[in-house]
């Protein structure tokens, strides 16, 4: 009697530094549980199999559009894979590199290379949701290992990730934080960005600079208004919600609402 086959998992990258691939290598103690429930097909920061060719159950994406290329690349892997759930800022909104969207583009690249005319690059940098259907999204700006543990599971079995859809501000409580706005004046996107995190900044008495995008409903605009209200000019508020995540709806917006 043969054994059932298992899922096929390959993870890809596009512009981006790495850092969320790397997450499941860090997983460490889980590791092998992972590897041993799936069949890491294509994975280059882990393995040098060579691609087969066949159908993906999973394909992880890592990085934004940002070239020709990786444009079909991203249409390439939709086509093969059954599901594709991007990881990362850089994959879900854009990433930092996405600050050259409100930019001439060509502008950089003649200030950058003695040679632009050999770079082949997209005038601007866009999530994978923006070019093809995507299936699930997970954010971090680098994700969160338990979160990619858990949207692994979800798929062995067949169900939908149980993420919670909250914001950084209910990690702080659950942490038992002592809030930095209230009590320092200190500019946190908290109460706009989604939870993942574990609240790491405000732990730390920094406030939160949105790496896991904005969270569903957010109120920028209301969040902003307290900037202001509490001395911050509009460029600078504009500056707060142009990060990692500054190409995502929400965050976008309202940095344009400030910059007009």
């Amino acid at each position: 009697m043969t054994s059932p086959r298992r899922p096929r998992l390959a993870v890809f990258k596009l512009a981006s530094c790495d850092g969320c691939q790397l997450t499941l290598l860090d997983c460490e103690d889980e590791l092998l549980a992972v590897a041993g429930a799936v069949d890491i097909v294509r994975f280059a920061e882990a393995t040098s199999r060579p691609d087969d060719g066949l159908p993906f159950d999973l394909a992880l994406i890592e990085g934004s559009v940002s070239t020709p290329e990786q444009l079909e690349h991203v249409r390439r892997l939709r086509a093969r894979a059954r599901r594709l759930v991007t990881i990362g800022a850089c994959a879900t909104a854009g990433g930092i590199q996405a600050l050259r969207n409100w930019a001439d583009a060509e502008e950089y690249l003649r200030a950058v290379y003695a040679r632009p005319e050999y770079i082949r690059s997209l005038a601007t940098s866009t999530p994978v949701s923006a070019h093809v259907p995507v299936d699930f999204e997970l954010r971090g700006c680098p994700i969160d290992k338990r979160q990619l543990l858990e949207l692994i599971t979800a798929t062995l079995v067949g169900r939908r990730p149980a993420l919670r859809n909250e914001s950084v501000c209910m990690e702080c409580k659950r942490r038992g934080n002592v809030c930095v706005m209230v009590a320092k004046g200190e500019p946190c996107l908290g109460p706009v960005t989604h939870e993942g995190c574990g609240a790491l900044c405000p732990s730390y008495d920094r406030g939160c600079y949105g790496c896991f995008g904005p969270r569903e409903r957010a109120n920028t605009g209301a969040l902003a208004g307290w900037f202001i209200a509490h001395g911050m000019v509009p460029e600078e508020a504009l500056r707060r919600f142009r990060g990692f995540n500054g190409w995502a709806e929400a965050f976008r917006e309202e940095s344009e609402r400030h910059e007009r």
